[in-house]
């Protein structure tokens, strides 16, 4: 006889809530799904060109989440099985992320800068460094996708040179290229928004 669990009527502790979507149970599945979209769609929107391409990444991200989800040891950290869940979680979207990355941006054109702008010392504070977080993410999704996802790889999420090249399957040298010319890019971009937001102001 089919044995149906009924819904749960009240919300599970997270290492409960856990093993009964290892027992892919679909009630805990969706509540697991709506309990984490809104962290997953945070790091596939970095990556993605619009929404819908984050959304599908994000999904494609759950599937693994749910497929793999039996290796994750939520008794390895007893104290913090919600911080060790979410980067667990991460790790996994930002693989997913990448993948979609290669498979829909690896014959799109890269925009080059122009010489004087590329040859701009990087050096000392920069007004990138006043930013919030929102409104950095706001400018990097402006990016072209080649300089964005370096950028968020390396400085939003942590990732050597050596790593990226392996995630994006370029060289360590396009890596590091391409992260000069995403903070070029994002100066004359906040430079614009500064000129703009001081001509407002005067009239």
């Amino acid at each position: 006889m089919l044995h149906i669990s009924p819904p749960y009527s009240a919300p599970l502790p997270l290492p409960e809530l856990l093993a009964a979507c290892v027992r892919q149970e679909r009630v805990a599945q969706r509540r697991l799904y709506g309990q984490f979209h809104g962290f997953a769609m945070g790091i596939c929107l970095r990556y993605a060109r619009d929404r819908d391409q984050a959304l599908e990444a994000a999904n494609d991200g759950f599937l693994k989440v749910f497929r793999d989800l039996y290796r994750f040891d939520a008794t390895r950290h007893p104290d913090d099985v919600l911080g060790s869940f979410r980067g667990w979680l991460k790790r996994i979207m930002i693989h997913t992320a990448i993948d979609h990355y290669r498979a829909n941006e690896r014959h799109q054109h890269q925009q080059e800068l122009d010489d004087a702008t590329l040859n701009q010392a990087d050096q000392g504070p920069t007004p990138l460094d006043t930013l919030s977080y929102d409104e950095l993410l706001t400018l990097v999704q402006r990016l072209p996708p080649a300089y964005r996802a370096v950028f968020n790889l390396n400085v939003i999420d942590g990732f050597g040179h050596e790593e990226i090249a392996e995630q994006l399957h370029i060289s360590v040298g396009t890596s590091k290229s391409n992260l000069f010319k995403a903070r070029a890019h994002l100066r004359a971009m906040l430079a614009q928004v500064t000129t703009s937001s001081a001509i407002r102001y005067v009239v």
